[in-house]
C-alpha cells in the first residue's frame, strides 16, 4: 500500500497517483474535511436507495405517541398542570433523538462485518473520516427525523407556544443530544462482534430513555427512580426544550431541573468529549 507523501515544511499532503502542481498538493485538514464528506456521501446515497430505513426508525416514537397521546393521556397527570399531549411532545422528540444511536451502532457493525471498515482502513483516507462522516449522515438524517416528527405533532393538536426562536433553540438543542449519542453509537458499533448483538443493546437504551422524563414527571416517580431520572441527559434536553417549547415543565425541585438548560448543554458536550476521541481510537486500533 502507498503511503502518503507528507512535505515536512508545510504539512502538505500528496495522494497516491497525484502529479506535480500546486493543485494537487493539500493540507491535512483538506483531506479531513473532503475524506469526511466522502463516507458522507456514500451513508446518505444509502439512505436514499433505502428510505424505509427512516421510516422504520420512525415508527416506534410515532407509535409511542399515539399510544401515550391518545390512548394513555388522558389518565395521565402533569404536576402543576397543563395538557398531556404538550407535555409529552417534547419528551417523544428527546427520545427519538438519544434512540438513533441504536441505529447508528448497527450501522457501524454491519459495515464492519462486511469488511468495510477494514477497506477504508487500507486506503489513504484520514483516521477521523470514518468517526466524522459517519456523525454528519447521521446528524442530516436525524434533522429529517425531527422534521417528520414535529409535523406529526402538529397535526394532532401540539403547538409550540415560545415563538420562532424559543422553537429553533429547543431543535438545536434536540440536534446536539442526537450528535453527542452520535459516537456513542459508533464506538459501541465498532465493539460488538455482529449486528444480530448491536440489535441486543436495546435492552440497554430501552430503560435508558424510559427512565427520564420523556413520558412522566420525575418527581411522580419513586425518590431514588426519580433522583436517576432527574439526572438522565435524556430528561435535561426534554426539560430544556418544554421551557423553550412553552410547553408544561413540570419539573421537581432538584439542582438539575432547575438548570435543565444549562445542562441539555452540558451533558452533550460531555458525551462528546468522551466517546468521540474514544471512537476514532477504537477506529485506528481495529485489526486488519
Amino acid at each position: 500500500m502507498t503511503t502518503l507523501e507528507r512535505s515536512p515544511a508545510t504539512t502538505d499532503v500528496r495522494r497516491p497517483g497525484d502529479g506535480p502542481g500546486p493543485d494537487r498538493g493539500h493540507s491535512l485538514a483538506y483531506w479531513a474535511v473532503s475524506d469526511c464528506w466522502n463516507i458522507t456521501r456514500r451513508t446518505l446515497t444509502h439512505y436514499q436507495r433505502q428510505p424505509v430505513a427512516i421510516v422504520w426508525q420512525l415508527g416506534f416514537p410515532i407509535l409511542s405517541l399515539l399510544l401515550y397521546g391518545y390512548v394513555f393521556g388522558s389518565a395521565m397527570l402533569v404536576p402543576g398542570g397543563g395538557g398531556y399531549r404538550e407535555f409529552l411532545m417534547p419528551g417523544m422528540f428527546a427520545m427519538t433523538m438519544a434512540m438513533g444511536f441504536m441505529s447508528t451502532a448497527v450501522a457501524v457493525v454491519t459495515d464492519a462485518s462486511k469488511g468495510v471498515v477494514d477497506r477504508f482502513r487500507s486506503m489513504p483516507m484520514a483516521p477521523s473520516a470514518f468517526a466524522s462522516g459517519r456523525g454528519a449522515a447521521d446528524l442530516v438524517v436525524a434533522a429529517a427525523e425531527l422534521t417528520i416528527l414535529a409535523v406529526t405533532a402538529l397535526l394532532i393538536g401540539w403547538r409550540a407556544d415560545g415563538g420562532v426562536l424559543g422553537a429553533l433553540g429547543a431543535f438545536g438543542l434536540l440536534l446536539l443530544l442526537r450528535f453527542s449519542l452520535i459516537w456513542v453509537g459508533v464506538w459501541l458499533g465498532m465493539l460488538v462482534p455482529t449486528p444480530e448483538a448491536a440489535g441486543g443493546l436495546y435492552a440497554v437504551a430501552f430503560p435508558l430513555t424510559m427512565i427520564s422524563s420523556t413520558f412522566v414527571s420525575p418527581s411522580l416517580m419513586p425518590d431514588w427512580l426519580g433522583f436517576v431520572a432527574a439526572w438522565n441527559p435524556i430528561s435535561s434536553t426534554a426539560t430544556a426544550t418544554r421551557e423553550l417549547f412553552g410547553n408544561p415543565v413540570a419539573g421537581g425541585g432538584t439542582w438539575v431541573e432547575e438548570h435543565a438548560l444549562l445542562m441539555a448543554v452540558v451533558w452533550p458536550l460531555v458525551i462528546t468529549l468522551v466517546f468521540l476521541p474514544l471512537a476514532v481510537r477504537r477506529f485506528q486500533g481495529l485489526s486488519r
